[in-house]
């Protein structure tokens, strides 16, 4: 007997142009199944992060050899659509948020596969478009604050791109916490990063953080390069730095300290389960840069993006068809 064909799927992947050019293509492509321990996704939305297109995973499959036409966007909002043997966690139609294995294929796509411990339920607080902008900046910034950063109350936090997808989050984070928190970002959104709870704002086009700030117990780095660098300069003896850029990667491979500094978000239920309680206490709060529909996606990474806010992140909405 044959085997039943798999359902065709809308998505958005890398196209394989020769231009040199990392560009997105719309492709139909076979819906994914889950294996036992899996969960098949309904994605409602799914968060961007421009610069995962040119990252290790998303070009290369987990033994070294070329990844073509990887599916991006690995945070996602959605319902669930199927389980795999064994799993009796979440049911069919549950609303739940999370994210995937940056090998996998991600969430630019009407289904996605991801791991049990990867998603939770949804913020009840939050429509998709919403909840889609969560898991990775937020389970980014407590792990880079609390984990690896080990922030208590009463410390000095500076918080770099603290408007961004990361920034907003860690933010609020390190209010709750009792941090002081000294933050930067561009000056139009002063106002918005002070009320997110910063104690100082520093406009980083207008002024030299490292000329104006010392003593720090930790810094979070979401903006890497000439930031990251000088951020050595302002932290007290013992004090930590923590870069999330993707930029210091390579770098961190030959410099002992930049490699101590630099990690990378992994999924946790656990956390995403917190994370939820916070935002439905109305202790945490999300923010969308701008929503775009699949058919427009490329434009979320390519930077012809028009009509953003310029705090949170980008979201692909993933119309029914």
């Amino acid at each position: 007997m044959k085997a039943a064909q798999s359902k065709a799927m809308r998505a958005v992947r890398l196209s394989n142009a020769t231009s040199g050019k990392v560009q997105l293509a719309a492709a139909e492509v076979p819906q994914p199944h889950p294996a036992a321990g899996e969960v098949l996704v309904r994605v409602h939305a799914a968060g961007v992060t421009p610069t995962e297109l040119i990252w290790y995973p998303t070009t290369h499959a987990k033994d070294g050899s070329a990844r073509p036409n990887a599916i991006p966007a690995h945070e996602f909002s959605g319902v669930v659509a199927a389980v795999g043997s064994g799993l009796t966690d979440f049911r069919v139609g549950q609303e739940i948020f999370g994210m995937n294995d940056w090998f996998a294929e991600g969430a630019l796509a009407e289904f996605c596969v991801t791991q049990l411990a990867s998603i939770a339920p949804k913020p009840a607080k939050l429509t998709h478009v919403e909840a889609a902008s969560v898991p990775i900046g937020a389970l980014t910034a407590w792990q880079g604050l609390i984990d690896r950063g080990e922030l208590r109350a009463g410390q000095r936090v500076l918080i770099h791109g603290a408007s961004g997808g990361v920034g907003i989050f860690a933010v609020q984070l390190a209010r709750d916490l009792g941090a002081y928190i000294i933050a930067t970002a561009s000056a139009h959104n002063r106002d918005f990063v002070k009320q997110l709870g910063a104690n100082e704002f520093i406009d980083y086009a207008a002024r030299r953080f490292d000329e104006l700030t010392s003593d720090i117990d930790l810094v979070l780095d979401c903006v890497g390069g000439e930031t990251f660098a000088r951020s050595f300069r302002v932290i007290k003896p013992g004090g930590r730095v923590i870069t999330i850029a993707a930029s210091e990667e390579a770098a961190a491979a030959t410099d002992e300290r930049k490699k101590n500094a630099f990690f990378i978000v992994e999924p946790n239920q656990k956390q995403l389960i917190e994370i939820a309680n916070l935002i439905d206490a109305g202790k945490l709060k999300t923010f969308v840069d701008a929503v775009v529909p699949l058919a427009d996606a490329a434009s979320a990474y390519d930077g012809s993006l028009k009509n953003r806010q310029g705090r949170g992140k980008i979201v692909v909405e993933i119309g029914r068809a």
